[in-house]
């Protein structure tokens, strides 16, 4: 045992001081990394956000052009309303031939 007590004590402090900094170095990587990743997965939300809204808007233009007249709602239903009743009526027409 050539090494003295003092010799082993600066050693051990030595290697305990690089250890710490190779695991902050590892933690600093560590956090940047998750970062990086947490910022890409944002972006990503964020692109595909806007393609869906893009996609909808492309849809709804495809059902309802702009600058198109706006529908009546209340005429549609009074018209298919009408439809109904007249096909009611046809229905009843042919069951009663039938019959």
């Amino acid at each position: 045992m050539s090494q003295s007590p003092l010799d082993a004590f600066f050693l051990g402090r030595a290697t305990a001081t690089l250890l710490r900094d190779q695991a902050q170095h590892l933690f600093v990587e560590f956090l940047s990394q998750l970062g990086r990743f947490d910022a890409e997965q944002q972006q990503r939300l964020h692109q595909f956000m806007e393609e869906v809204q893009a996609r909808a808007r492309q849809e709804a233009e495809m059902v309802v052009p702009r600058g198109s007249q706006r529908v009546d709602w209340q005429a549609l239903i009074d018209d298919l309303r009408a439809e109904i009743a007249a096909l009611r009526t046809e229905l009843q027409r042919y069951r009663n031939r039938d019959g």
